[in-house]
């Protein structure tokens, strides 16, 4: 039978089935087809696309140009939103569905939505060591571009489609945190249009309150329309260390030590089991020991956190040089381990050398074909969550997240939190250090309830002066909320910059228990 023929019969086969057991039924039981034969396909468009616009638009220099004018209809907009009287609270018009955050807030069919198409690399400034860029630029782009020209951000938030304007408005970490801080801590300046219209420039100098104010505001004080990051040399290649460690106690010690030495610029652990983990340190340098060289990001490669779990099933200490982006990038193809639950055989060699180079479909795309059914099951038998506790903490934090969600691996990351005075920030008179635990799938304590199993959570991170990542479902009320993060400087702002009546609050912008 001619192959083409075969293979027409086959899709016949398949709608006629679609047709029969219902649209709904086959992407709740049947996920991956429709992952694999619409959404990956989908996927690679939409990338091939950004990234040869992003790269002509980078060369022909027109990047610049075009965002003054840019700038000038948001200033536009809001303009004629207080012409009309103001009457709704603003928002970004940018689609729920193309979030990273697995939260869909329901505010945007009834706020006023200014467009913002805001996604270019605007400069790279060697001398000032700073590179430019409009908010929608994300850290896929931002990697290609800046790793090309020798030069990196020191903290790289891991997946490709987190945006620039996601991570101020919100936060970002990575393995590099323990020396940097967040996200915010390698911001030298942001421009925003505010409530009446103005454009403002803030650095720690120049409108310094705004400044420390903007991180983790979520889009409630102005319009962020740009952004200075630092940037540092990159190097090619990342010595990383693989220690599988046993022994919760140990674990955490061990953990604890690598983070706290600045010569590891890149410290992570992986925590299989309450008693399980594998802890990575990591070093750029510019030679590789030939037979120890491992590209990790190429699309056959075994999954990332898979890759490592054989250290500690081995109980292998091993050393790897990894090309610098693929280090970045190296929980993007799985999205940490969130694929496995989509396309369960995707770590398959096989599935691995025919399509992995798909690999992983975009978060916007599943979100937006994911149906009400399978949100409510995500909402119900799913936690994607990460909690920020002092590391003075992390054995008995780790302990909770086992006794009340049970999820593995855990995703261990440590930052510096230095003092400051926004809505983050030590409660000492000094820098601390913290840990990210990240619990990413699905809970195996009995009778788990997602409201219930998260606000214990949040009362534990309360507890021990920690925070809550707004990008994941907040359970909180209003005055937990407060409790949790400092809203000092934040609410003097809003009522100085005439943000009450132009911006929703940032509790009734993210939290479950506010009306959307």
């Amino acid at each position: 039978m001619d192959p083409l023929l075969y293979l027409g019969g086959l899709v016949v086969l398949f709608l006629l089935w679609i047709k029969v057991k219902g649209l709904d039924y086959v992407i709740v039981h049947q996920r991956w087809i429709f992952v694999c034969l619409f959404l990956l396909p989908l996927s690679v468009i939409f990338d091939v696309y950004y990234y040869m616009r992003a790269w002509l638009i980078f060369k022909m220099c027109s990047a610049p140009k075009q965002h003054d004018q840019r700038v000038r209809d948001i200033q536009r907009q809001v303009r004629v939103w207080r012409k009309e009287g103001g009457k709704t609270h603003m928002c970004t018009g940018r689609p729920g569905w193309l979030t990273v955050s697995l939260r869909v807030g329901k505010y945007k069919k009834t706020n006023k939505n200014i467009m913002i198409n805001m996604m270019d690399i605007l400069e790279v400034d060697t001398q000032r060591q700073v590179v430019r860029v409009e908010p929608l630029v994300n850290m896929g782009q931002i990697t290609a571009l800046l790793n090309s020209l020798g030069w990196t951000l020191p903290v790289l938030p891991e997946l490709d489609d987190l945006t620039v304007g996601g991570l101020v408005m919100g936060t970002g970490i990575e393995s590099s945190s323990h020396i940097y801080g967040l996200f915010q801590h390698i911001c030298v300046a942001f421009e925003l249009v505010l409530a009446d219209g103005s454009l403002v420039r803030c650095t720690e100098e120049e409108n310094s309150d705004l400044f420390h104010a903007v991180p983790w505001s979520c889009g409630t004080l102005g319009f962020l329309v740009a952004a200075e990051i630092k940037i540092v040399p990159a190097r090619y290649w990342v010595r990383l260390q693989y220690e599988p460690i046993r022994g919760l106690e140990n674990i955490c010690r061990r953990f604890s030590e690598a983070s706290e030495d600045k010569n590891n610029t890149f410290v992570e652990g992986l925590q299989y089991s309450l008693d399980e983990a594998v802890i990575m340190t990591g070093t750029m340098t510019d030679t590789a020991e030939p037979d120890k060289i491992n590209r990790i990001g190429l699309h056959y490669k075994p999954w990332f956190f898979k890759h490592v779990e054989r250290y500690l099933r081995e109980n292998n200490t091993a050393v790897e040089y990894i090309p610098l982006r693929h280090y970045y990038h190296r929980h993007t193809r799985s999205i940490f381990w969130e694929l496995q639950d989509i396309i369960p055989f995707g770590n398959h060699p096989v599935f691995r050398w025919l399509f992995g180079w798909m690999v992983p479909p975009k978060i916007s795309l599943l979100k937006l074909t994911q149906g009400e059914t399978i949100r409510q099951l995500y909402e119900q038998h799913h936690v994607v969550q990460d909690m920020l506790v002092p590391m003075k903490h992390i054995q008995t934090a780790i302990a909770r997240f086992h006794q009340d969600i049970h999820v593995y691996p855990l995703w261990l990351c440590p930052f510096v939190l230095p003092l400051g005075r926004g809505m983050v920030h030590p409660k000492g008179e000094e820098a601390e250090l913290y840990v990210d635990i990240g619990a990413y799938g699905e809970p195996r304590v009995k009778h788990f309830q997602a409201k219930a199993s998260c606000r214990q959570l949040e009362q534990f991170v309360r507890e021990v002066h920690g925070f809550q990542m707004l990008y994941a479902d907040v359970y909180m009320e209003r005055s937990e909320f407060w409790e949790m993060f400092d809203g000092t400087l934040y609410h003097r702002l809003r009522k100085e910059l005439g943000c009450q009546d132009a911006f929703p609050e940032v509790y009734d912008k993210i939290c479950k228990a506010a009306r959307h």
